[in-house]
């Protein structure tokens, strides 16, 4: 890597502004990274302070674009975001919380799909919320129905406006109410949790979503003064409190980094150790590796991630929690390319996150997307009407070319696509790859990657 390029590696968003990455593969990826606070709660837990009456710290924030949407978000709406002395913490002082107007919030919000999360917490506070239209990775339909049919539930009036929606509370505070979810959806989830802690009377969700994010957050909810119980069945039960104070609290680590860096080292034949890895929150990803050919070893500090021998064919059901995550499998199809055998990936959450194939395809991959699912075979998980299955026949080699990158994971798979891959590719568009990982080009680079930043 250049000297130009190597002092772009400093802040983990800015190294990013580089839209293109110019990426000699065949190199093995070996070493150590180190994953800090997961993205899908350090944000919410952001979002949670606003039920606060005092200052909230939250620790081990990832310095992440994601991080900073949410950021100005709450500083448009009176909320004070300081740096702590300790490396990636945020305190956060709701105390002059005040509404904004809806250009501010459509200015800050970018294409982050986090703003929906704000209608309770401002409802609570404000009696009113304003809501962008919402952005986001376009991996398939992510309906804010569920959301808003919740929020009525709980007294809110929704009014959809040309460039949003408006919610109020014209009956004062908001009641409890009791939901079932169509789907677990992990974003309802959270917006009934940030809604019903602060609401009058009790709340019963059911077909919760219960990913390792959803009970941090439970956890953090709970620090604050709020009263949740999880009882079986996907049924979570709150009752409402008048007032919540701040927390201090540490974010669980980013098991979908962790994962992503494991599928690299089994991608490229490496040896990376990730620190702040652990065992608990990843055992259904532990499986389909151990099955796919890879090794790991779990340490006191973090998980160490090789290949056993030859990559081996798998059979992957994507599902919610506590089955294999829809994000770990972009980074492992990559992965199962250079398997010795037929794969098969049936994606059921979300409908169009088979596109980053096509660019496989053109590296030299054997991939054959079937857009309406597979109808034969066993089946774990219930076949939805909306999903895709990719066959995948290797192994293949994989040669460089010039791909683009369409979301946030399959832009790590290309990244990691292209390093496994002979001769140079050139990755367009990964600036979007600052959504979800850390100091990204730093621990590449960390890794042995041999590349160039272009632009």
């Amino acid at each position: 890597m250049t000297t130009t390029a190597r002092a772009d590696l400093q802040d983990g968003v800015s190294a990013l502004t580089g839209d293109v990455l110019a990426i000699r593969g065949g190199r093995p990826l070996r070493g150590r990274v180190d994953v800090k606070g997961a993205k899908n709660l350090a944000t919410k837990a952001m979002v949670a302070a606003l039920l606060g009456e005092d200052t909230s710290v939250l620790r081990d924030v990832p310095n992440l674009s994601d991080v900073a949407v949410v950021r100005s978000l709450l500083e448009v709406h009176g909320v004070r975001v300081t740096e702590g002395e300790e490396a990636g913490t945020l305190r956060l002082d709701p105390s002059d919380v005040e509404s904004a107007h809806m250009e501010e919030i459509d200015a800050h919000a970018g294409a982050s799909r986090i703003p929906i999360l704000f209608c309770g917490p401002l409802l609570h506070r404000l009696g009113q919320a304003f809501i962008p239209d919402l952005g986001g990775c376009r991996i398939g339909d992510r309906p804010i129905d569920f959301h808003l049919d919740a929020l009525r539930k709980f007294g809110a009036t929704v009014e959809k406006l040309p460039s949003g929606i408006r919610l109020s509370t014209p009956g004062g505070r908001l009641h409890g109410a009791n939901i079932h979810l169509p789907y677990p959806s992990v974003g309802a989830t959270e917006q009934v949790l940030l809604t019903a802690v602060r609401a009058e009377g009790t709340t019963e969700l059911r077909n919760a979503a219960i990913e390792p994010e959803i009970m941090d957050l439970i956890a953090l909810l709970q620090k604050m003064g709020a009263i949740i119980s999880y009882e079986p069945n996907r049924v979570i039960l709150i009752e409402g409190v008048e007032k919540l104070r701040g927390y201090d609290h540490r974010s669980i680590f980013d098991r979908n980094e962790a994962a992503s860096w494991a599928s690299a080292a089994l991608a490229t034949d490496g040896e990376i150790f990730v620190g702040g890895a652990k065992q608990q929150e990843m055992l259904t990803f532990l499986n389909v590796f151990r099955k796919a050919g890879g090794w790991f070893d779990i340490q006191e500090d973090g998980i160490l991630f090789r290949r056993a021998g030859e990559i081996q064919p798998v059979v992957v059901e994507t599902d919610v929690h506590p089955g294999f995550m829809t994000d770990w499998q972009q980074p492992l199809v990559v992965a199962l390319t250079q398997a010795n055998g037929r794969s098969v990936v049936h994606e059921t959450v979300y409908e169009n996150r088979m596109g980053f194939t096509q660019a496989l395809v053109k590296m030299g991959a054997d991939i054959v997307v079937h857009p309406h699912g597979l109808q034969d075979g066993p089946r774990r998980v219930a076949r939805r009407e909306l999903e895709q299955a990719a066959v995948i026949t290797g192994p293949t080699p994989l040669h460089g070319a010039d791909i683009v990158v369409p979301d946030l994971r399959g832009g790590y798979s290309h990244v990691i696509a292209a390093l496994t891959a002979t001769g140079e590719s050139k990755v367009s568009g990964v600036d979007i790859l600052s959504r979800g990982y850390e100091n990204f080009l730093a621990k590449l680079d960390a890794l042995g990657a041999d590349f160039d930043v272009i632009g």
